[in-house]
């Protein structure tokens, strides 16, 4: 699978993805990953990307123009296989769901938007799609472009050392992930379930599907409304 980001701060990458297993991805082929400075699309001496808004108020733009420029040099031509997501706040609620649809996607190119936002023209007619990590707001889409790099990267073939990994685990079936346990069995008189450790695995798969619905309960009873009922 191939990654686009356009970035007026390319160095920003540097760090999230040298490490982990989207590094290890970038290694092996399984991921590429290309970062574009969209400062490289401008034409003017001082490399401007934004503007003030029509209309008044505070802060700045980013304009149209560099922006169509960029993501039309990146790919002269469109096809299915490929898909534009701006990263603002005003988008689609990025989760595991989102996270899986894109992961069956050829190529992405994610506009990391900065200043008060982006001209309304990209996300009408450049983007395929905006979308949001979370509802609160960010100083630019940089952050929010590497957590969705590294959500749809680890669902892709041969990038998790134990691909059932991604299949076990918080909200793949509208639940959290069930609680875990590892040796000592007994730490400071805190002992792990009895159950986990007697070697039955369809008692132990049962209590597991019991934990994870009464964790859910506890911590995210929002969720319940998509999950199905407790085994």
């Amino acid at each position: 699978m191939i990654f686009h980001i356009l970035t007026i701060f390319p160095d920003f990458f540097k760090g999230p993805f040298a490490c982990g297993v989207v590094g290890k991805a970038i290694e092996s082929g399984a991921v590429e990953l290309h970062i574009h400075n969209l400062r490289d699309w401008t034409s003017d001496r001082h490399r401007t990307v934004d503007d003030r808004p029509f209309g008044g108020g505070e802060g700045m733009v980013m304009k149209a123009e560099p922006l169509f420029r960029a993501v039309e040099s990146i790919w002269p031509e469109r096809s299915p296989g490929k898909k534009v997501l701006l990263l603002s706040a005003q988008g689609r609620l990025f989760d595991q769901s989102v996270a899986r649809e894109l992961s069956t996607i050829g190529e992405i190119l994610l506009i990391c938007g900065r200043y008060e936002g982006v001209d309304e023209r990209v996300a009408e007619h450049l983007c395929d799609e905006e979308l949001s990590i979370g509802d609160y707001v960010l100083s630019g889409g940089e952050l929010a472009a590497a957590v969705v790099v590294d959500a749809v990267a680890r669902l892709l073939p041969g990038v998790l050392g134990n691909e059932a990994s991604a299949v076990r685990e918080s909200f793949t079936e509208g639940l959290l992930d069930c609680p875990h346990w590892t040796r000592p069995a007994d730490f400071r008189g805190w002992k792990a379930p009895e159950v986990l450790l007697n070697g039955n695995h369809e008692q132990i798969r049962l209590w597991r599907s019991r934990a994870a619905y009464e964790k859910t309960v506890r911590q995210r009873p929002d969720l319940l409304r998509k999950a199905g009922p407790a085994a």
